[in-house]
């Protein structure tokens, strides 16, 4: 007699149940090959035809530290004795790095439509190599904050870092998961509304002036009180005080600000990485 039973072992189970909490983190690790090449995609293709390739990295934080410094000295906004290509740089690589996670993982959907119907791989695999091709620019940036770092403070020898440098990994790490989040939420509404997506394009770069990139969070106090709450409460503003504050020594580090900056990325993540597994089950139907 014949058993006909079946009793292979599958190394990999695909069912459309699973829990909404469920990232299939072992899912990404089989497949961190294809985030490799993801990550190297987006990196490659960004600057493939461009005359200057990755000059760019370095050009665009130049240019845009040229034209605050030429607002900044018109309209004789204060940076706290630093110099204003410094400042102005070390709040613009912070605020590039999440722009860019934000606006990248909110299309990803759209963008990847094509792929994402045919095949099947963990989809958490594409905002993750958003975030990881971007954390590339931002090393490079931050390669260029370091040589002008170097350069003031031989020059005029008051620039001194303090311990509270050693919490930049933690800020990197704080500031990409709050991207990674939003852009996960606005991404899943997108595939339905593709309205969110110019509201984005335009609203993002106008969300700088809500920062303290221009100018210091103490000259907001001073001089805008009443609309101070509006940089305050921006979850972005105490990554950058913290950043100035420990390689510049000018900055606020405010404990509470930190604070409510953590908790926003908690609750935004959470919510980010919950909506998505949602909207990635059926997204096909939609885009």
């Amino acid at each position: 007699m014949t058993d006909n039973s079946d009793h292979r072992e599958w190394d990999m189970e695909i069912t459309a149940s699973s829990s909404l909490l469920d990232l299939k983190l072992r899912d990404v690790w089989q497949y961190r090959d294809l985030l490799y090449l993801l990550v190297r995609r987006d990196v490659v293709s960004f600057y493939k035809q461009t005359v200057l390739g990755p000059v760019w990295f370095f050009a665009q934080p130049i240019i845009t530290i040229i034209f605050y410094s030429f607002i900044g000295n018109l309209a004789g906004i204060s940076t706290g004795g630093v110099p204003r290509p410094l400042f102005y740089l070390a709040g613009t690589i912070i605020w590039n790095y999440f722009a860019d996670c934000l606006t990248k993982t909110s299309t990803v959907f759209k963008d990847n439509s094509g792929l994402l119907g045919k095949v099947y791989f963990p989809r958490l695999i594409m905002p993750l190599s958003l975030i990881a091709s971007n954390l590339i620019r931002f090393t490079v940036q931050l390669i260029l904050f370091v040589i002008l770092l170097v350069f003031y403070s031989f020059k005029s020898g008051h620039i001194t870092l303090n311990i509270y440098a050693l919490m930049f990994p933690i800020l990197v790490l704080i500031i990409a998961a709050q991207g990674l989040g939003i852009g996960m939420l606005i991404s899943s509404v997108t595939t339905k509304y593709r309205d969110l997506a110019f509201v984005v394009s335009f609203g993002v770069p106008l969300l700088v002036y809500t920062t303290t990139i221009l100018f210091p969070l103490s000259e907001v106090y001073t001089k805008y009180p009443a609309y101070s709450w509006v940089v305050e409460y921006n979850p972005v503003t105490a990554i950058i005080e913290f950043f100035r504050y420990g390689f510049l020594g000018e900055g606020t580090n405010d404990w509470w600000l930190l604070a409510y900056s953590v908790a926003f990325t908690l609750v935004v993540a959470f919510a980010g990485i919950i909506v998505f597994n949602r909207v990635e089950r059926n997204f096909v139907d939609t885009v």
